[in-house]
């Protein structure tokens, strides 16, 4: 069926097709550069030589600088992250060697959520109800205030160690 109505789709093909060299990825593993490093290494060396104003540099500066530099180069380089068990850090009574004295507000809130949620679907509170409750969340943020809830923040380090801190312990 060809009407006039239908279009027609015209591919047009090249008539040569021009094909990209191959790049051969050349890697040599008796030579390791370390670029960032390098850029890094002369950034610095620009630094230390701007900051000592208009003059040059003495030859004792020169030297003190090549020698930091040396020692940056030097230095190893981490690459690779070693296995590290998680280790529970004890609490000691009273006091908190993981993030502040205080619950933050992100601890606050996840806490408040979790205990207005169990009260809404039937859980028994914990404090007598006041009256200026509304919601689960006026229960929870009262029970919060008191302390009276069994919980236990755990903060994790990022290494992987954590400590379980009581909620009375938090000032």
């Amino acid at each position: 069926m060809s009407d006039s109505n239908e279009a027609e789709l015209i591919v047009e093909e090249p008539e040569e097709y021009v094909e990209a060299p191959e790049v051969e990825e050349v890697f040599e593993g008796d030579v390791e550069v370390n670029t960032g490093l390098n850029k890094a290494l002369d950034t610095y060396r620009k630094l230390i030589e701007k900051n000592e104003g208009l003059e040059p540099l003495t030859e004792k500066q020169q030297e003190a600088l090549e020698k930091r530099i040396k020692e940056i180069e030097s230095r190893e380089v981490v690459e690779t992250i070693l296995e590290h068990d998680p280790v529970e850090i004890p609490c000691e009574k009273g006091k908190i060697s993981i993030g502040p004295p205080t619950l933050t507000r992100f601890e606050k809130a996840r806490i408040m959520g979790a205990r207005a949620l169990q009260l809404s679907l039937g859980a028994p509170p914990f404090i007598p109800i006041p009256k200026t409750a509304r919601i689960s969340l006026d229960i929870a943020m009262e029970e919060l205030e008191q302390r009276v809830i069994p919980i236990t923040i755990r903060r994790v380090l990022p290494n992987g160690d954590y400590q379980n801190i009581p909620i009375e312990y938090f000032d």
